[in-house]
Order: C-alpha cells, then sequence, then structure tokens
C-alpha cells in the first residue's frame, strides 16, 4: 500500500524530535521538503578507499594470462573469495603523468599532470568522487563524505587533505577518526536554530564584503592576475553554494544512527572495521550518496604485530619485510570481504539490497616499492551495467581513467570524460 506520509515527517512533543525510520510502504524522501522517489528505484552511490604504498607484487595480483570468469584468486585476494562474482581485478592501467613514488592517492582519482601549469610546482584536477558528488550530492545533506587517516601524508599517500579534489583541483578535507564521522553524521547540533540562521547569515554578510573588495582591484590586472583572481571568485562561489546547502538542511534534524557511537582512539584494523561500518551506514541513512577514504599504513601493520615502518614494508624483500606486506594485504582484504558483506546484509525498501546499488573502489596509484605501473584495481558490486566477476587485462597503459569513467556513467553520472580518460573498459561494460 502507498502512502503519501514524508519520512521527514515528525512526532513532536514533550520536548522530542523522533524521525521516522524508512518503511517499505513509504517512498524515498531526499530533500528537506520532499525526497520522495519510488520505491523500486534507490539511489546510485559510489565509493573509493585508497591505500598508500600499493601492494605484494607477486601475491596480490592474479596471474595475468589467467584472464575471464574462472580465473584463480590470488593469495592476497583469497579472503574475498565469497564475493568473486561480483567483482572485477584490473591490470594494465596507470596515470601516464605519474612521477611521485611516495604519492599513492594525490592523482589516483584525478589522473591530472602535476606540471600542467607553466611556473607552478603543483597542479591538480577534479577527481571522480567529486564529479559524481556534483549530480548525486543535490539531493543529500553531505553532498560526499571524505574520509582520512591521521598520518596519511607519510604513509605513501602523498598530498592532500583526502582523496577528493575540487573542481580547481584543491584538496577537500577530510574526517580522520571515526567518533568525528559519527557525529557529524548523527549528533545534531546543540546551538538553537535561530542562532545557526545568525551564524549563516553572518558568514554571507563576510563573503559579500570580501567579493566587493576583490571586485574593486579587477580592473587594470595582467592576465596572470586575472586567472588568480578567477580562481578566487570561484573559490567563493564554492563557499556560497555550501552555504546554501548548509542553509537548507537547517531545519532537518539529522537522521537516528543505525549503530552505536564509537569509542575515541581506535586505529589498526578496528579503525577501519568501524569507518567501514560508518560508510554503511552514511549510505543507508541516505545522508550521502559518494563516500572516500585514505586508508591507514603504519597504525594497521602495528596493529597486525609489525614495527616495521610502512614505508620499509613497501620496500619488502624475503623476510620480515615481505611477510608484513603480505600481512598487510591479507587485513585490508578480510576488510573489505567484511564491509561488502555489510552491504549485502542491510535491504532497501524494495527488499534488494545496499550493495545491488553501490559501486566501490579498493586500490592505489603505486603497485609496489616505486612502481607506477599496473596499478592495483579492484572494482565490485551490483551494479547491472557492468560485467563483474571476472580478472581483465587492460592493453598496457591504459588509462586507469578509463575504470572511473566506467563507473560514473555506469553508475548513472552524466560525464563523456574525465581527465585523460580515451573511453571505458570495453570489456567491463555491460
Amino acid at each position: 500500500m502507498k502512502t503519501n506520509i514524508n519520512r521527514r515527517h515528525f512526532l513532536r512533543g514533550a520536548g522530542a524530535m523522533i524521525t521516522l525510520p524508512a518503511l517499505e510502504s513509504i517512498a524515498y524522501d531526499s530533500s528537506p521538503s520532499s525526497r520522495i522517489k519510488k520505491p523500486g528505484t534507490p539511489p546510485k552511490r559510489l565509493l573509493f578507499m585508497s591505500i598508500g604504498f600499493g601492494v605484494t607484487n607477486k601475491t596480490w595480483f592474479p596471474n595475468i594470462s589467467d584472464t575471464g570468469s574462472d580465473y584463480k584468486l590470488s593469495k592476497g585476494l583469497k579472503p574475498l573469495e565469497r564475493h568473486k562474482k561480483e567483482m572485477a581485478i584490473i591490470q594494465g592501467c596507470q596515470h601516464q603523468f605519474s612521477n611521485e613514488a611516495h604519492w599513492g592517492s594525490t592523482f589516483w582519482l584525478t589522473g591530472a599532470n602535476r606540471y600542467a601549469v607553466p611556473g607552478q610546482k603543483f597542479n591538480n584536477t577534479i577527481s571522480a568522487d567529486q564529479v559524481a558528488a556534483r549530480q548525486f550530492g543535490q539531493e543529500t545533506r553531505f553532498s560526499s563524505i571524505q574520509i582520512d587517516s591521521k598520518r596519511a601524508n607519510n604513509e605513501g599517500h602523498g598530498p592532500g587533505l583526502s582523496l577528493a579534489w575540487d573542481e580547481q583541483g584543491k584538496p577537500v578535507a577530510g574526517l580522520d577518526s571515526a567518533d568525528k564521522l559519527f557525529h557529524a553524521l548523527f549528533s545534531d547540533d546543540t546551538l538553537p536554530l535561530p542562532e545557526r540562521q545568525k551564524a549563516i547569515a553572518k558568514k554571507r554578510s563576510v563573503l559579500d564584503a570580501v567579493l566587493t573588495d576583490a571586485k574593486r582591484v579587477q580592473r587594470g590586472l595582467s592576465k596572470g592576475d586575472t586567472d588568480k583572481l578567477d580562481e578566487y571568485f570561484q573559490g567563493i562561489r564554492d563557499i556560497e553554494t555550501r552555504l546554501a546547502k548548509d542553509e537548507k538542511w537547517l531545519d532537518v534534524p539529522k537522521t537516528a544512527a543505525p549503530l552505536t557511537e564509537p569509542k575515541v582512539g581506535l586505529e589498526g584494523v578496528d579503525e577501519i572495521k568501524v569507518m567501514y561500518d560508518l560508510m554503511v551506514a552514511a549510505i543507508q541513512t541516505d545522508n550521502t550518496r559518494v563516500l572516500t577514504y585514505r586508508l591507514p599504513g603504519q597504525a594497521l601493520l602495528n596493529s597486525l604485530g609489525y614495527e616495521i615502518s610502512s614505508h620499509n614494508v613497501s620496500h619488502y624483500s624475503p623476510g620480515d619485510r615481505e611477510e608484513a606486506s603480505q600481512q598487510r594485504d591479507l587485513a585490508h582484504s578480510k576488510l573489505l570481504a567484511g564491509l561488502m558483506d555489510k552491504l549485502k546484509a542491510v535491504k532497501e525498501p524494495d527488499g534488494s539490497s545496499l550493495f545491488d546499488h553501490t559501486l566501490l573502489a579498493f586500490g592505489s596509484n603505486i603497485r609496489s616499492i616505486h612502481h607506477l605501473d599496473n596499478c592495483p584495481t579492484l572494482i565490485a558490486g551490483g551494479n547491472k551495467n557492468l560485467k563483474l566477476g571476472q580478472h581483465i587485462a587492460a592493453k598496457k597503459d591504459t588509462p586507469l581513467n578509463n575504470v572511473w569513467l566506467s563507473m560514473l556513467q555506469a553508475s548513472g553520472v552524466k560525464v563523456n570524460s574525465h581527465g585523460d580518460s580515451s573511453g571505458t573498459i570495453k570489456e567491463l561494460m555491460a
């Protein structure tokens, strides 16, 4: 039986405000006034998880000649056996401009040429997740959510504040602890609504004053200064967009948390497990449909009982370092399998699972040691627009952006190219 009840109608009384849970007879509700979608069309989601220093070359990748659906999983991927039919391993891809052996995620979702702008030592472009967020984020409280680890820049990830880079190639900040992410998602602001409205109005006033001052110096500038000022104006427009979104959701209470508040100070395996739980919760409650996660390196190794630095583990040789590298890979595969289990277990109102409408990517811009070719690339999900359940050996030097373009298009993102993409991965497209 269908009903016109809005899921964000509230029960009010005695100072209490309770949001209705997701019910099968109530349609999706994705905006403060009306989020209604047909029950049969749950939204698409995209998750991107990156490791810093890559993987163990000889035990993570399947045999390059063993392609198709009957391939044998490698030792490092063995914990993912139960999800083999819903994932694809893609070999042969890389970013043509990669030249930093310790930057495993800075350009992972962009493929940018850091020297593309004359006179600048660093340049980046928009990341694949933010391309999706422009479309998917219009109906959710958070256009996207970025998760970071505390020491990411020193663990093979490279410069950045998360995996995400905005339209100007500027870093997007991430949340670096499970408790911070939990409160961002589910803890209501204790400041009264009028005070929050005043705070936004004050920010708008400051922006207006800054914009007026900037326009006064606009005339008579050199081309270089004009370009810099244009970038500055774009930054102001981005802030205005964020303020508008904050304002739109001011009077909408946050959703009830479908899990308990995590302990403060989690690290390593325990932290990753809880972060994955929170990622599932974020899309389950439709707080966002796009998430990225720069996974920790050193803390993971320490939690596995290894005191070797994550950098030294990446330069493995037979013995303790290689063993640590292999155990790290197995730990990531087990955790990733657990994430897929949770996505499959959570049901949508139409009876399908979160997994059925989610695509996730796991990998790094670094293959192994200092090698930047054949980036480790795993994608998984229930998206029917991709032919998963196979091992693909793409042509050597295929742009990694072809994988991101394939994922974006399969998820319904209206985009014809991304970065230096030359097309989609044909073997992957349904």
